[in-house]
C-alpha cells in the first residue's frame, strides 16, 4: 500500500494542483470549521484535542478560521455541549448504515445545513483526528473549493463502477476528483447543493455489492467525489492541506496533521509498520477512553511529523480541564 502511495505522490509535482491553472491564492474570506462526531469516548477525546488546536490557531496571523461546530450525529446531547460548540442531529435510521458509521456524515451535514445559522460563506469539513499545526487560510478560490488529494482514491481505476453513478453524458471519469469530503473548504451555498446528492450516492453505493466490495472503508469518500462531480464542481487539489504520519515525515508549511495511521517504531527510531512497535502512538489504542496525559515522546530518529503529533496531543491534554474525567457519561 505504501509503495503505491509514493509512486502517486511523486506524480503530484507541486503543492497546488489546480483547475484552472491560474488559481493559486485563497479568498481571504472566513470559513466555518465543522466536524462530524459521535458521543463515543473515542470520538470525544479526539474532538477535544481538535478543538484545542482550533482555538490556538484561529486568531494567529494567516488564519481565516471563523466559527466552529461539532455536528453530533448521535441524536442526543452529550457532556461536551458546554465545552465545544455543538449542534445535535439525528443518526440514520437503524440498519441503514449497515455498520458503516461514516454513512452518517453526509446525512449529518444535510441536517446541519438546514437547521443552523452559519455566518461564514465558506465551510471547512474537518474530522476529529485532525490537528492544526499551522494557521489555515481559506484555500478555496471563489466557486472552486480546495481539497486534499488522497493517493488511494483513484476514480479512473474504477471506471466501470464510477459509471454506475456518473453517466457518460456527464463527461470523462477524470472529472471525478481523487478526494474525500475532508479536508475540503467549500462555499456554503455549493455544499448545500452537493450534500443531499453525496448522501444519496453514498447510500446507493453501499446498497450495491460490487461497489461496496471495491470501495470498502473509503466508499463515502468516493460518494463525495462523485456527488461534487455530478454538480460540475472541480476542486483545487492541495497536497499541502494535510500530512499523514508516519508516511509524511515533515510538517513544513502544511496545515493539518491527520493521525489516522498507527505510528510504530523500535528504540532505534526505525518504523515497524504492521508490527506493534517498542514505542507506538495509535489512536485505536484508546477506543474506550482518552489517552493519558504526558505520553512518552518517541525515540531519537523518529520523523518530525510524529514527534510534533505527540507533542501536540500532550500540550492539548495538559491544558484541557478535567482531561482524565470520565467522558464516557453523556
Amino acid at each position: 500500500m505504501h509503495k503505491t502511495r509514493w509512486s502517486v505522490t511523486e506524480e503530484l509535482h507541486d503543492p497546488v494542483i489546480s483547475r484552472p491553472d491560474e488559481l493559486r491564492g485563497g479568498t481571504g474570506a472566513k470559513f466555518h470549521v465543522a466536524l462530524t462526531a459521535t458521543d463515543a469516548p473515542y470520538s470525544k477525546w479526539q474532538c477535544r484535542i481538535m478543538y484545542y488546536w482550533y482555538k490556538k490557531m484561529k486568531d494567529m496571523p494567516g488564519s481565516d478560521m471563523g466559527g466552529f461546530t461539532r455536528v453530533l450525529h448521535s441524536g442526543n446531547p452529550d457532556n461536551l455541549m458546554e465545552e465545544i460548540p455543538t449542534v445535535v442531529v439525528d443518526p440514520l435510521p437503524e440498519g441503514i448504515d449497515r455498520g458503516y458509521i461514516v454513512l452518517n456524515r453526509p446525512w449529518a451535514f444535510v441536517q446541519w445545513l438546514e437547521k443552523a445559522t452559519i455566518e461564514e460563506d465558506y465551510i471547512l469539513m474537518a474530522e476529529p483526528d485532525h490537528v492544526f499545526v499551522n494557521p489555515l487560510p481559506n484555500l478555496a478560490h471563489g466557486d472552486h473549493p480546495a481539497a486534499f488529494p488522497f493517493f488511494y482514491i483513484k476514480p479512473t481505476d474504477h471506471e466501470k463502477i464510477i459509471r454506475k453513478y456518473y453517466p457518460e453524458d456527464k463527461g470523462p471519469v477524470s472529472n471525478v476528483d481523487p478526494i474525500g469530503n475532508s479536508p475540503v473548504i467549500i462555499k456554503k451555498s455549493m455544499l448545500e447543493k452537493i450534500a443531499p446528492t453525496w448522501m444519496n450516492v453514498s447510500l446507493r453505493m453501499k446498497d450495491d455489492p460490487e461497489t461496496d466490495k471495491a470501495f470498502g472503508w473509503v466508499l463515502e469518500m468516493y460518494g463525495y467525489a462523485v456527488a461534487s462531480a455530478l454538480h460540475g464542481v472541480r476542486h483545487i487539489l492541495r497536497k499541502d492541506f494535510m500530512l499523514q504520519p508516519p508516511w509524511d515525515l515533515e510538517i513544513g508549511e502544511k496545515f493539518i496533521i491527520h493521525y489516522t495511521y498507527g505510528c510504530d517504531y523500535n528504540m532505534k527510531g526505525e518504523l515497524t509498520y504492521g508490527k506493534i512497535g517498542e514505542w507506538r502512538f495509535d489512536k485505536r489504542s484508546h477506543l474506550r477512553g482518552p489517552p493519558p496525559r504526558n505520553l512518552p515522546l518517541p525515540p531519537p530518529g523518529v520523523p518530525e511529523s510524529v514527534v510534533r503529533l505527540v507533542k501536540a496531543v500532550n500540550e492539548a491534554t495538559a491544558n484541557i480541564p478535567n482531561w482524565d474525567a470520565d467522558v464516557n457519561s453523556s
